[in-house]
């Protein structure tokens, strides 16, 4: 009897530290939105009608939406330099739009890419340091346009040596999210026929080293949808099928040294497709967020098990406010949740 009341205690007790998210509303909008950024107590977002805006996290009254283009243009990537906003559209020729972040003055320019070719950019990102990267899915040739950024310089990827692709590998622009930085270190994933990682240095951004991994791969619609590090050694990395969501086979890793190996983690025994992971502020990557069309789950363990914390559907994106509060969005609205036990 006693035996059977302390294992009672213990379920109870685990029940009553399981994780759960507390949602607020902060915006409704006919939009898709795959690309948030946070800055100045707001949550500024781009997505589809050449949509370009801003809520406030504390008064979700203080708004602002700014449309950028009446070509009903779509935008997969937002990326925040000291002083600008940055997001490159999807158009196979396309536009760098730039937002000023103190005036909120437009301007925009054809992106430096080969006319003639078809090109498709899934993700935007600047540093602290305010050097940015912008990567798009490789052309017919299996070449992508890559594009370096110095404050508003750019430097293709002619002159960079970037790794060759398989034919069927490329990017997903699913979150903004499959590129990490930290430090000056950059990391890039793949997804289609390989799903790969490619690692370069700041210091010295002609040499590339380019690891595979055993994440399930094969056809287009399966691989690495988004990374995330903690610091330049540990990191994760989740995606799987998204024409098969609910299949959890080989569709999460991690790795302990800066991405040269990768260890699959929870296969068969987690909820399924991911579109974006995080990992929990000052968590030392013990506690990470990962959210697809279908669920949210959490892993307080470095990603080796997985627990459904919300069954919300059509959130695509996230991002950590602090310790306890992150931002979701996706399809036509952006919530606010707090995580609680």
């Amino acid at each position: 009897m006693k035996n059977f009341i302390l294992i009672v205690f213990l379920f109870c007790l685990n029940l009553g530290n399981a994780q759960k998210l507390d949602f607020k509303t902060l915006l409704k909008d006919k939009i898709s939105i795959r690309a948030l950024q946070i800055y100045n107590g707001k949550v500024w977002y781009s997505g589809t009608d050449s949509k370009f805006g801003y809520v406030s996290l504390k008064d979700s009254a203080n708004k602002k939406q700014l449309i950028l283009s009446d070509k009903h243009l779509q935008f997969r990537t937002l990326s925040q330099s000291s002083k600008e906003f940055s997001m490159i559209d999807i158009d196979s020729l396309p536009h760098q739009f730039t937002i000023n972040k103190r005036t909120l003055e437009i301007n925009s320019r054809l992106v430096p890419v080969q006319l003639g070719k078809k090109y498709f950019f899934d993700a935007f990102m600047f540093d602290k340091g305010d050097r940015g990267l912008a990567i798009s899915d490789p052309n017919k040739e299996g070449s992508p346009n890559f594009l370096l950024y110095t404050g508003r310089e750019y430097i293709v990827n002619k002159k960079l040596g970037f790794p060759k692709y398989f034919p069927g590998e490329a990017h997903f622009a699913a979150s903004n999210s499959n590129i990490a930085m930290k430090g000056d270190w950059v990391w890039i994933a793949t997804g289609g026929s390989k799903a790969r990682i490619f690692k370069f240095n700041w210091k010295s951004p002609t040499i590339w080293k380019v690891y595979n991994t055993p994440f399930i791969q094969g056809t287009s619609s399966q691989g690495i949808y988004s990374i995330d590090f903690y610091d330049k050694k540990f990191g994760i990395a989740v995606g799987g099928d998204y024409t098969k969501q609910s299949e959890n086979i080989n569709n999460i890793a991690t790795t302990d040294d800066g991405g040269e190996t990768w260890q699959i983690q929870a296969s068969g025994k987690n909820g399924g497709y991911k579109t974006c992971v995080k990992i929990r502020p000052k968590s030392k990557g013990k506690d990470i967020i990962a959210v697809g069309d279908q669920n949210i789950e959490f892993s307080d363990d470095y990603g080796k098990t997985w627990k459904t914390i919300s069954e919300e559907k059509g959130l695509y994106v996230c991002e950590w406010i602090d310790q306890d509060i992150l931002v979701f969005a996706g399809k036509d609205r952006i919530v606010k949740a707090k995580l609680t036990n």
